[in-house]
């Protein structure tokens, strides 16, 4: 086990900080090699990019580092299968799950196909009364409809007796997913998925829309075998495939990096009349970035799906009508407005029962109510996830013929909560259950819910229990408040990010710095103005949602100790200044220095 940080066994938020342990000697190549900052190539070696990954690290091509469709197993046979069909006009229909990746991977499919003049139709479920995953309702009016091909996005590797009924009604079921698969598929036409037990792609950290993003490109390329034309021009659909990855937390890293920082640069041009619509409507202004995308963007296109309007992302994605696509993101915009005030009266309530009943004490949360809006569960669940440090699951109730309990679940890393619900289904717990790593959901009958809390329990603690007991915060480097550069952390920003999931932003310790002054913002942020002991630089920062936490009340109220502050650096523009803030994500008290100099 690494030394601690100075010393620091238990932080202010309970976390040992830690340091890789790297030669310094390999920092300093790295650093020469390649004309970088020592802190960089720290942070480089410390994420293990070797020396000679490191150019294409920092700036992988779409020329260069694209990967193989064709690698992904069944996608031959798929791209010969739809060819033909788009060659003989045959009718294509799209379900799409009704959160952003679902709504993206529509409208990549819907544009693509488009192009070859198929105007395939898009149908997104309502998640309130549908829930996730196709219905044979759903398939019944496709098939009514004119659908002889229907693609199931964003879901479906598990619906076993769905696609059954499906492929019983005369349709050929196409999955593009990128779910947690068992060893048994459902029997679809095709099944397109990264983490099929056959599967051999090495692309298991791509969403679903990257898995869509990918299928396109394959029968593109078959289509211009087959025709000798010059195919449809997707380079234009990167905008979306950044959007949906980032929105549904998949690893930033191998493909996924490609398609953000290629479909950031896309996104910039606001060619697509949705995403240009819910920009303005955002007011944002700005080059977008992971932060826009999923702090702005994702959450306004949810917010139709949370409030029975599930399909209005998918249409606004999909359309190149600037005022249709206009009306929508205001609709959205409304709905996200009405989503925020309902959210947050949850919030207080799950918080307020996990507290009162004690339930922060077990491996996991689970909590219920049968007020609650099942179209916030997720959201909820991953509020509690963060304010304690677990997994946790939200479950809402809805009439569905029965009463059925419907969970969401958001987990810490080291507990994979898609097994979870699978396992929890296989045992006989759950009607339905799946996801993936971080993120999942289920339905539950009322009276099965105590044995699946004792379940979870179970699990999760067989996963991650030493993980959970010992947590540790891996420190990327250490720094000085004068020491601090607008061109270094623009270096970081630009370069070696997008920052997400499995490749964070790094996370840097101000050491032994003096608290000139703390207050409270808006409700529950602390905001910090903090300088060296020796005078000179001051350094603005927030701590978010730390109001009534040990670190808010060690900033406002202990002031007067020296601190060592933890955090993420941002670049903050003010009237055309730059200057570096930090948003401070942890804190421990420093050795008092200047006590010490006045005893000695």
């Amino acid at each position: 086990m690494p030394d601690s940080l100075f010393n620091i066994e238990k932080s202010l938020m309970q976390s040992r900080w830690v340091m890789p342990d790297i030669e310094l000697s390999i920092i300093e190549q790295v650093a020469r090699k390649h004309g970088l900052p020592e802190a960089v190539a720290r942070l480089l070696c410390a994420r293990q990019i070797g020396e000679e990954d490191v150019p294409r690290f920092l700036n992988p091509t779409l020329k260069n580092d694209f990967p193989d469709p064709f690698s992904l197993t069944g996608m031959r046979a798929l791209a010969e299968d739809i060819s033909d069909a788009i060659i003989k006009k045959r009718k294509i229909s799209i379900f799409g799950d009704f959160d952003v990746d679902g709504a993206t991977s529509s409208a990549i499919l819907h544009r693509f196909l488009k192009q070859y003049g198929v105007d395939a139709p898009i149908y997104i479920p309502d998640r309130l009364t549908e829930g996730y995953g196709p219905n044979t309702e759903a398939l019944q009016k496709l098939k009514a409809d004119g659908a002889e091909i229907v693609f199931l996005l964003d879901c479906g590797t598990t619906a076993f007796d769905i696609v059954a009924e499906g492929k019983a009604m005369g349709l050929e079921i196409i999955i593009l997913d990128h779910h947690e698969a068992e060893e048994k598929l459902p029997d679809a036409k095709h099944v397109i998925n990264p983490k099929r037990r056959d599967d051999t792609s090495s692309l298991q950290m791509l969403a679903a829309c990257g898995v869509t993003f990918l299928t396109c490109i394959a029968i593109n390329n078959r289509l211009k075998e087959k025709t000798g034309q010059a195919g449809a021009d997707l380079k234009n659909l990167l905008d979306l495939v950044a959007l949906g990855t980032v929105c549904d937390m998949v690893p930033l890293k191998g493909a996924n990096r490609l398609f953000v920082k290629a479909g950031f640069a896309q996104m910039a041009k606001r060619q697509n009349a949705g995403i240009a619509a819910l920009l303005e409507t955002a007011k944002v202004n700005n080059v977008p970035d992971v932060f826009t995308a999923g702090f702005i963007l994702g959450p306004r296109i949810n917010a139709g799906s949370r409030v029975h309007k599930a399909d209005l992302g998918a249409q606004l994605l999909s359309t190149d009508d600037a005022e249709v696509a206009k009306n929508i993101a205001w609709t959205l915009h409304d709905c996200n407005e009405k989503r925020k005030e309902m959210q947050a009266q949850m919030e207080f309530e799950a918080i307020e029962k996990v507290d009162q009943l004690g339930l922060d004490q077990f491996p996991a949360i689970v909590v219920d109510d049968e007020a609650w809006h099942p179209g916030l569960a997720g959201l909820v669940a991953g509020r509690l996830k963060d304010k304690y440090g677990k997994p946790a699951c939200v479950i809402t109730y809805t009439e569905n013929g029965r009463k059925e309990g419907k969970g969401s679940g958001r987990s810490v890393a080291g507990v994979n909560i898609a097994k979870v619900f699978i396992d929890a289904r296989r045992a006989g717990l759950l009607e339905k259950g799946g996801g993936h790593a971080m993120a999942g959901g289920f339905t539950v009958l009322p009276e099965k819910i105590e044995a699946f809390r004792e379940f979870i329990y179970r699990h999760v603690k067989s996963q991650a229990a030493s993980q959970m007991a010992n947590s540790e915060s891996l420190i990327d480097g250490v720094l000085s408040v004068r020491g601090l550069r607008a061109d270094f952390v623009k270096m970081l920003r630009d370069s070696v990010g997008p920052f997400g999931q499995e490749h964070p932003e790094p996370l840097f310790v101000i050491n032994n710095v003096r608290i000139h002054s703390a207050d409270v913002v808006g409700s529950a942020h602390v905001r910090v103005l903090a300088g060296d002991w020796e005078g000179g630089t001051r350094l603005k920062a927030v701590a978010f949602r730390a109001v009534d936490t040990p670190l808010g009340d060690a900033l406002l109220k202990q002031g007067k100790r020296p601190f060592h502050l933890c955090g993420t650096l941002k670049i903050n523009e003010w009237q055309g200044r730059e200057s570096v803030e930090m948003h401070i994500k942890d804190a421990a008290f420093a050795m008092d220095i200047q006590a010490e100099k006045r005893t000695a």
